[in-house]
């Protein structure tokens, strides 16, 4: 980005985080046994709490940045994808709706904002944990306590060199396909990590694991987010073919093939 450009999405940074905030406190608020649910087209759950989390967000998008188009999970089951210029947000208002219903505590809400097909700023809320970790491309990353719209201070956090023994696979909880389980045969970590949601991006942001592969088809909501936020914290995330992922595919659905993200860029390099 030219500087002119970064300082325009640092500016925004603060203002995003309190709106992602306040939406991980709505569903803190909501408790999942009792939450109203519906089963969409595609066979999936959406909870009352995924609802309220994207009524938040884009009322407070609207207000901030009228000018720049949102692309939202939920959304897009609504309504066409709007005309996306060279910014737009990409949103998941509860990414994890199968484990929030579960019971577990590894849902996040993610946003991010897509500068010319590439995400430039991620962040990532815990509603459970109270956690919240964010980053701007080119920047820095940091993580800090949310406690509705209380922030805490900002550690920065960055990702690690991939260790000579003790690599940490992050893989999901429960879509485990069989070209992720082929990849791991031949990296052969030395431990697994399942984890559901983007919450996996945060541990490659802040050196907990070193990988985290999906060979299996996910949509831009899902990895947005956590794409910038390990790029500012020193990782990449690539197809697992190792091509750019590019971000705005509206005519296939705003789907994501597949991709690999990598703590440490020379390991995914090698």
């Amino acid at each position: 980005m030219a500087d002119g450009a970064a300082a325009g999405v640092s500016a925004l940074l603060e203002p995003l985080t309190r709106i992602v905030a306040k939406a991980a406190a709505a569903i803190r608020a909501m408790p999942a046994h009792s939450v109203a649910r519906r089963t969409k087209s595609d066979d999936t759950t959406v909870t009352a709490a995924d609802e309220t989390s994207e009524r938040i967000i884009l009322a407070a998008l609207a207000a901030l940045a009228p000018d720049i188009p949102v692309v939202s999970e939920e959304l897009m089951t609504r309504q066409a994808p709007p005309p996306l210029g060279e910014r737009f947000f990409v949103v998941d208002p509860l990414d994890g709706t199968r484990e929030y219903v579960a019971g577990r505590d590894a849902y996040a809400v993610n946003l991010a904002l897509v500068d010319n097909g590439a995400p430039v700023l991620g962040i990532i809320a815990s509603p459970a944990r109270n956690m919240l970790w964010r980053g701007i491309v080119g920047r820095n990353a940091e993580r800090m306590t949310i406690d509705g719209d209380v922030l805490g201070a900002a550690t920065p956090i960055h990702t690690r060199p991939w260790p000579d023994d003790g690599a940490v696979a992050a893989i999901s909880h429960s879509h485990l396909d069989p070209g992720t389980e082929a990849f791991l045969a031949r990296l052969r970590p030395a431990r697994r990590l399942p984890m559901g949601s983007a919450l996996k991006f945060c541990l490659i942001a802040e050196g907990g694991a070193d990988v985290y592969p999906r060979f299996s088809r996910t949509c831009e909501w899902d990895v947005a987010a956590g794409h910038a936020l390990v790029v500012a914290a020193g990782g990449t995330v690539t197809a697992t073919d190792g091509t750019p992922l590019i971000y705005g595919g509206s005519n296939e659905g705003f789907g994501v093939p597949d991709f690999i993200a990598w703590g440490d860029p020379a390991r995914a390099a090698g």
